[in-house]
């Protein structure tokens, strides 16, 4: 009976403690910051992980903690008993953020959670750290660090801007990092709504996704760019804006690079479009000189996300290994000559008709430059299906 009434009390100390995160959380989270909510999540996650995965508390304990909360916080949403169980999972799932795991500490609950977090609620609120505070409310009397500003393979921006109710579902049904990964950044960039988000792992679309045969994981020194560089770009995009037939040219073999290069300045747009997000065009026949030799790489694009000038060689026939060392030359001379210093290394693109994937990604693992190769068609080369069922070129011209 003594001990029941125990543990009833410590139920009832530890929903005032999250209570008084909650409420510093809210506050903070008016500012519309994610990182604020997953913060105060996490830490209540590791909080609860303590008491009951090391049985100090009953089987009871969350949903007592929750039914104390809505009482003490009435129109309270978010949690619930299963919603603690998630915050756990949370916390369990990414437990290796937290420098100090595994926490056990031997301070009392009252004194570590509630004292120093009335401390912190009651000091001037908009001057706190919201991660640290948050931490201290929640975690112990160490502070949880979460080690993501050190550990250059966690995807730190990723993490922080996709949302704990895409959180719950991408590791409740994923279990690979970095599929995991793959899936946060989609989220994040793409703004997926949870159902989105939930289709493309049911179609387990990071298993068959095409990668872009190159050597970025290699040559990129920092893991979380490397990723982003091997997410940005495709092996293959589909130029439909490029036909062939407009252009006075029936047989695809005679269409001269220039030609090809001309089309895509004419429908940059559409090119970025086509390319990905964050890209901006710097120019075509772009001028580079160094020892007085000149140099005209064909497209010159900047790409925000990775801060980084990207090079796209232009080729009409099959892949050939000396593109490379022409490529290669390209970016010594960028990064030389026209990177500016708070920039990444540039990144090249050989853009071609076709590849051998294996021989290409046998071939430029020797290149010390970050370097891939994709490859395109034209409206020209779709399936005579589907060229069919697009509208006529002038019909549509006439519509708009």
């Amino acid at each position: 009976m003594e001990n029941s009434k125990s543990l009833t009390n410590q139920y009832s100390q530890a929903a005032e403690a999250i209570k008084v995160a909650i409420l510093q959380s809210q506050y903070e989270a008016a500012n519309g910051v994610n990182r604020v909510q997953l913060a105060l999540y996490y830490g209540i996650g590791k909080f609860i992980s303590v008491k009951t995965r090391k049985g100090v508390w009953g089987t009871s304990a969350l949903q007592s903690i929750s039914d104390k909360l809505r009482k003490d916080l009435p129109g309270l949403r978010g949690f619930s008993a299963t919603s603690l169980k998630k915050m756990r999972l949370f916390y369990e799932n990414w437990i290796e953020l937290d420098t100090n795991s595994p926490v056990v500490t031997d301070k009392s609950l009252k004194e570590d959670l509630i004292i120093e977090a009335g401390r912190k609620f009651c000091e001037n609120q908009s001057s706190i750290n919201s991660s640290v505070a948050t931490d201290e409310i929640i975690g112990s009397a160490t502070p949880i660090t979460l080690n993501l500003i050190t550990n250059t393979n966690f995807p730190l921006e990723d993490f922080l801007r996709v949302p704990f109710s895409h959180h719950t579902e991408i590791f409740s049904r994923v279990k690979d990092n970095e599929a995991r990964f793959y899936y946060m950044h989609r989220t994040a960039e793409e703004c997926l709504t949870v159902e989105q988000l939930v289709k493309l792992i049911k179609e387990d679309v990071f298993k068959h996704r095409d990668a872009i045969p190159s050597n970025f994981v290699k040559t990129i020194g920092n893991a979380s760019l490397a990723r982003k560089a091997v997410m940005m770009f495709k092996d293959e995009y589909l130029l439909d804006f490029i036909n062939v037939e407009e252009i006075g040219e029936r047989d695809i073999a005679d269409v001269d690079e220039r030609v090809v290069e001309q089309k895509i300045v004419e429908n940059i747009k559409k090119f970025i479009m086509t390319f990905g997000n964050d890209f901006a065009f710097i120019g075509n026949q772009y001028h580079l000189e160094i020892h007085g030799v000149e140099h005209f790489p064909d497209l010159l694009f900047f790409n925000r996300e990775l801060n980084a000038m990207v090079v796209v060689e232009l080729k009409t026939g099959e892949f050939k290994a000396s593109y490379l060392g022409q490529l290669m030359g390209y970016l010594s001379i960028l990064d030389a000559k026209v990177k500016k210093p708070h920039e990444n290394p540039s990144i090249g693109i050989v853009l071609c008709k076709s590849a051998n994937k294996d021989y290409v990604e046998f071939v430029i693992q020797d290149y010390n430059k970050p370097m891939g190769v994709a490859t395109y068609s034209t409206s020209e080369e779709m399936p005579e299906k589907l060229r069919n069922a697009l509208p006529d070129i002038e019909e549509l011209k006439k519509l708009l």
